[in-house]
């Protein structure tokens, strides 16, 4: 194995740790996001989760190049019906977060 590929190959798995790093930071902060929101409006988070609905690149308010996150989670009010919301990341910061049939909560 030559000096180079050595090299690239240790680029590639630096560059693939810190996306794996930065990724479980940033659905910990949507799924923390998800369920204060949802203790707030007096629902439950189902499944105490949240999944990822759009990875895509977007400049943040400083100008900086950041990975913009759509996660998507489901909560109920009842306990029988399902509803969707969901939270849009700019790097680890909350954007916006939607509730199905309620507000559209900007922090």
């Amino acid at each position: 194995m030559s000096l180079s590929t050595l090299i690239g190959f240790l680029i590639a798995f630096g560059i693939g740790l810190w996306f794996w790093r930065d990724s479980l930071g940033a659905r910990e902060q949507a799924r923390a996001a998800s369920a204060r929101a949802c203790r707030q409006s007096g629902v439950q988070l189902l499944d105490d989760t949240v999944a990822l609905e759009r990875l895509w690149w977007r400049r943040d308010r400083d100008g900086r190049l950041k990975l913009e996150r759509l996660y998507v989670f489901e909560f109920t009010d009842t306990g029988l019906s399902r509803r969707v919301g969901s939270v849009l990341l700019v790097g680890w910061r909350v954007e916006v977060l939607h509730m199905e049939g309620g507000d559209l909560l900007v922090p």
